[in-house]
């Protein structure tokens, strides 16, 4: 019964996916497999300063993009072979909801037998979506060889954060053109 009300669930839950992937590119002709090592370009290079990321949110990247780059073979290293450019962009949005007939009430009478009432948009809360970018750099050439572009709604709970970027870190180099390594 367990695996049947499993079954039933897992389209559900995987269209529930916090994660949009915007794109990935990569440059024609350029082997990604043929790089061996990375490293992140450090924090005034990126001007980290002037993201507006959350609390631990730039770290956790950093580990999850690892992470991932890892499970292909590549290793970190001081001279690398290619640099990761990460960039963070959050933006607050408005959840709005449809006004409608029976929950908004009666249409209004403005005289002469005319009835009025128009569905508008109505604030409910605001939440705030994060837009990751990250690139990597051919070190040698200073040229952008792939890149991943992923966006999430945030949270303020740093390990659902930290999970929540995990995810979509493995989702978007579901999509990079080196297969992870068993």
């Amino acid at each position: 019964m367990r695996k049947l009300l499993l079954l039933l669930l897992l389209p559900f839950l995987a269209a529930c996916s916090t994660t949009d992937i915007k794109s990935t590119t990569e440059t024609p002709g350029i082997n990604l497999a043929g790089y061996k090592t990375y490293n992140f370009l450090d924090a005034t290079a990126r001007n980290e300063a002037a993201f507006d990321a959350p609390p631990g949110a730039i770290d956790a990247l950093k580990q999850a993009v690892g992470r991932e780059l890892q499970r292909r073979g590549y290793r970190q290293a001081a001279t690398p072979d290619v640099w990761v450019n990460i960039g963070v962009v959050t933006e607050e949005k408005v959840q709005t909801r449809q006004t409608n007939f029976i929950t908004d009430g009666a249409p209004q009478y403005i005289g002469q037998r005319n009835y009025h009432w128009k569905s508008e948009e109505v604030p409910v809360s605001t939440y705030a979506v994060g837009t990751a970018t990250v690139e990597l750099v051919d070190a040698a050439r200073n040229e952008a060889v792939w890149q991943g572009v992923a966006a999430s709604t945030l949270t303020k709970d740093p390990e659902k954060l930290t999970r929540r970027i995990d995810d979509a870190m493995a989702e978007l180099f579901e999509r990079f053109p080196v297969a992870p390594r068993h």
